[in-house]
């Protein structure tokens, strides 16, 4: 069974990597053994790792928890070679140690019986813990990328999703088309309770209002820069509806829409 929706105590640990492969354009899936954080793992949440003791990088790298194997006692993460840090990332093979810290910040509410998963990009990477963690209910996903190199999420959710929707912006697979140009159609007929989403803002903050308008409860994982993972830096802090500030790290990533966006 999976936890509450709550953050949870953090763990550092050396962490072995079990297995690194390719699985779409600079695009890496990373398996690492890590028993304790696998355990208190809930879809939504990070880990930031480190991938030696000097101090370049100075910063650890936040990546989402795309899968947690709590009998096996491993983590999934699935991320993007962008920089010095995941660059040293991706150079990891079998064997090799990495030093992980987390679970970090908060997770999905799983109290939904039909819900909709919308992700674009690497947004992607959060909404598969999710989908396994909610597998045998009637899961469907709309996910969206530039073309069809950059959808190889298709088989990734194939087991744990009972639909998939796909759009491309150039039409390469699926509709063509943005995320938001699909979602009113599959909203319309009313099969939804929750609406879950992930990736850049001005999809989130579209998916919400639609959301809205339907009377369907919405919740958002945002993707923002993150240096600490632990609230202390305040890089990552958002505006909330109520005029507070929001830490990402902490107080999210995952937020109901209603609180981060005007809807």
């Amino acid at each position: 069974m999976w936890g509450e929706a709550t953050p949870l105590s953090k763990t550092v640990s050396k962490a072995l990597v079990r297995e690194q492969k390719t699985i779409g354009p600079m695009v890496k899936s990373l398996i690492i053994e890590a028993p304790e954080i696998a355990k208190a793992a809930i879809p939504g949440q990070f880990v930031h790792l480190r991938v030696n003791d000097t101090i370049a990088p100075l910063l650890r790298r936040p990546i989402s928890i795309a899968g947690a194997d709590r009998e096996a006692g491993t983590l999934t993460l699935v991320y993007r070679i962008v920089g010095q840090g995941t660059a040293m990332l991706a150079k990891l093979q079998a064997g090799d140690m990495v030093d992980c810290m987390g679970p970090l910040g908060t997770g999905f509410d799983l109290d939904c019986e039909r819900p909709l998963l919308v992700g674009g990009g690497m947004g992607l990477a959060p909404l598969l813990c999710l989908a396994q963690a909610l597998c045998p209910k009637p899961v469907t996903v709309l996910m969206g990328g530039r073309n069809r190199e950059e959808l190889f999420w298709q088989e990734l959710f194939a087991e744990a999703c009972r639909h998939t929707h796909i759009t491309t912006d150039d039409g390469s697979l699926g509709r063509q088309g943005l995320t938001l140009d699909l979602l009113p159609e599959l909203l319309a007929g009313g099969q939804f309770d929750r609406v879950i989403a992930c990736g850049p803002k001005p999809m989130l903050a579209g998916a919400a209002k639609l959301a809205v308008e339907q009377k369907i409860g919405c919740q958002v994982s945002l993707e923002d820069y993150m240096a600490c993972g632990v609230g202390a830096c305040l890089s990552c802090t958002c505006a909330g509806t109520d005029g507070k500030r929001r830490k990402v790290c902490t107080d999210g990533p995952v937020f109901w829409a209603g609180e981060v966006f005007s809807l």
